[in-house]
């Protein structure tokens, strides 16, 4: 029988995955495990309580591409300034992106109010107890939308994070092939029990974190150790055995810091689509590969002795690395903002909507221990 090409392709494109010859992992030994170890964190249930769709939904966007430390304590005063969906609805954006300031992922914060103005006024503030209407909703993707409807709800439904993506790429030893995060999702999918969807979606969440790590995972805690084929194979930490990331190029620009004579520096808020959109920022110029240095001055929103400080503020964003220059110019208490632009005190600088990098811009320009 002649074999066609198609097919011949599609079988050398299938992932690698080599399947356990004996039983497949038990879901009841994970909720045992979690059961005795699971973690206290302040948007988890306790045991017998019911989850708070609010509470998830809030924490789920946070913990999108941040660590669990650094989430805790901006959820916690997310909380408590704005402790229901209509609450948080009824507040001005520039409070929440203010609030959010240095948590990074600006779009984040839009998408959240955004989502709660959704949730307040279209669905009366309850959320969508099904994946198709979290979807619907700002901000929400598959496994945000996959994560709230089986914690929240304890529908079944495959939410696949980083964690869980290495746990399953191990125990079923899945290679980086085209298809391979179909494969681990259908693989996942075979996991996860009828009942305590919620309480198990979230056992692989903590097993990915406290025994499952990227580094010397600790395989002889591990409730599925005998069922890993990774550990079988003596090659666990090469899992999830991803494809070589492409940095993007370099961009270049340049801010300026101007200083009024009364301790006042001169700000504007960022368009409010795009990077860091609704941001505050100091004057600055566009991020491009090919940033003409020689040309600075020119964008220099007020007329005054610019002085470039040494060295440069360097940042990483998601698509690219920056790297910016940084002017600062001493001007008189009378001078007038710019169209657009603002005074605001020292003092005061750290209440505003300052991203990282702008955070990075004040601290080069001296600022920051002037607060």
């Amino acid at each position: 029988m002649r074999v066609s090409a198609t097919a011949v392709r599609k079988k050398r494109d299938a992932p690698a995955c080599v399947e356990p010859e004996h039983k497949k992992p038990d879901p009841r030994a994970l909720l045992a495990w979690y059961d005795r170890h699971r973690r206290r964190l302040p948007w988890r249930a306790l045991p017998g309580e019911v989850a708070d769709p609010y509470r998830v939904w809030l924490s789920e966007i946070m913990l999108q591409q941040t660590t669990v430390k650094a989430v805790a304590p901006y959820y916690i005063k997310f909380l408590k300034s704005w402790p229901t969906v209509r609450k948080l609805a009824a507040a001005p954006l520039d409070d929440i992106l203010k609030a959010w300031a240095g948590l990074g992922y600006y779009a984040r914060a839009r998408n959240l109010h955004a989502c709660a103005v959704a949730v307040a006024g279209e669905h009366r503030a309850k959320f969508p107890d099904n994946e198709e209407g979290l979807r619907a909703l700002p901000g929400i993707g598959a496994y945000t939308a996959a994560a709230i409807a089986a914690i929240a709800f304890d529908l079944r439904a495959v939410a696949i994070d980083g964690n869980i993506e290495r746990v399953v790429a191990r125990l079923f030893a899945v290679e980086p092939l085209r298809e391979a995060k179909a494969e681990i999702r259908r693989l996942a999918d075979t996991l996860v029990p009828q009942r305590r969807v919620g309480d198990f979606t979230q056992a692989m969440m903590d097993l990915g974190a406290t025994i499952c790590t990227p580094k010397k995972p600790a395989c002889v805690l591990c409730p599925w150790m005998d069922d890993c084929v990774a550990r079988r194979r003596g090659d666990q930490e090469t899992f999830p055995r991803k494809a070589e990331k492409i940095e993007g190029q370099l961009r270049r620009g340049a801010s300026f810091v101007a200083i009024r004579a009364d301790d006042h520096v001169l700000v504007r808020s960022r368009p409010a689509k795009g990077l860091l959109g609704g941001m505050t920022e100091v004057p600055s110029t566009e991020w491009s590969k090919d940033f003409d240095e020689a040309g600075a001055l020119t964008h220099a929103p007020l007329k005054a002795t610019w002085r470039r400080l040494p060295g440069a503020v360097e940042h990483g964003f998601t698509h690219f690395p920056l790297q910016q220059s940084v002017y600062v110019a001493k001007v008189s208490a009378k001078t007038k903002a710019p169209s657009g632009m603002r005074w605001v005190a020292v003092a005061d600088l750290h209440g505003e909507a300052l991203p990282n990098v702008m955070r990075k811009v004040v601290a080069h320009a001296g600022l920051a221990d002037r607060r």
